[in-house]
């Protein structure tokens, strides 16, 4: 592995023959930084038996990292056809029968279907795709191994928040619900190409058994979403539209959302879903 990688050509030489200059309605950032491309997959442990669905590659620096670290197969989500050439005159036959470059969406994407288990996504997510991408991962937690992504600094925050914190909110819940969340290292904004206008966050989400508290979906999204489109009221008014009581949850009318813990809203999904049944 190593041999192969130390032999490909640098990424700046690479992105200047493919003429992969960064397109901002791709929402494209290169990292070139090799040591920060190699600690992030080793970030995600062990991947000798593991197929990594990798989204947006770029010139590749990510991808070259994860194959490196013993990936037992990488496949590679791109929509830009510059990139896919790339790829596939420098990258591909380095590492032949290990990996695949797919054209297309990563939106559009049915990520479990594209390997068999163990499966793990690791990317430097574009930022204006990188939530929705996110909340559809969520929605099937526990077909993959294991979450290893790049966000700006402030989603990262807010995935991680703590009840009673500013960044508290859907994204919060709905991420610590359903995985262990680590947020690992921050990476200055200089180490892009181009330069974002903010620092990025690399984090870890890891699928739990199950859900930390049962609840539905459906249920679990719509009360989160309610609570928090009323942030600052209580949950006697914040609640009113779903027809529910925090009383008969065991909890104050006069909370707000952002005080309760994940456990409290799916004590309140649970309301909801039996009141809708």
């Amino acid at each position: 592995m190593t041999q192969e990688f130390d032999n490909l050509p640098p990424l700046r030489e690479i992105i200047t023959q493919h003429d992969l200059a960064a397109q901002k309605q791709l929402g494209q950032n290169f990292l070139l930084d090799l040591n920060l491309t190699g600690r992030i997959a080793r970030t995600a442990g062990n991947l000798s038996n593991t197929t990594v669905i990798e989204v947006g590659p770029g010139p590749g620096g990510l991808t070259r990292a994860i194959l490196a670290q013993g990936a037992k197969r990488v496949i590679a989500v791109e929509r830009d056809p510059r990139c896919i050439l790339a790829l596939n005159a420098y990258l591909s036959p380095a590492y032949a029968g290990q990996l695949e470059i797919i054209e297309g969406d990563a939106l559009e994407q049915d990520f479990v279907a594209l390997a068999p288990a163990p499966r793990r996504i690791m990317a430097n997510l574009p930022y204006n795709i990188a939530t929705p991408l996110l909340i559809g991962w969520l929605k099937k937690a526990q077909d993959f191994e294991g979450f290893t992504l790049m966000f700006q600094k402030e989603v990262a925050d807010r995935i991680g928040a703590k009840p009673r914190t500013k960044a508290y909110g859907r994204l919060s819940i709905m991420c610590q619900w359903l995985c262990e969340v680590r947020i690992e290292f921050n990476i200055d904004k200089r180490a892009f190409t181009p330069p974002p206008k903010v620092q990025s966050t690399v984090v870890s989400l890891t699928p739990r058994p199950k859900p930390l508290a049962p609840a539905t979906w459906n249920a679990m999204e719509k009360v989160v979403a309610t609570a928090f489109g009323q942030r600052r009221k209580m949950l006697r008014q914040s609640l009113k539209s779903l027809g529910i009581s925090a009383q008969d949850a065991g909890l104050k009318e006069t909370q707000r959302a952002e005080e309760l813990s994940v456990e409290d809203f799916a004590k309140l999904a649970r309301l909801y879903a039996a009141k809708t049944a």
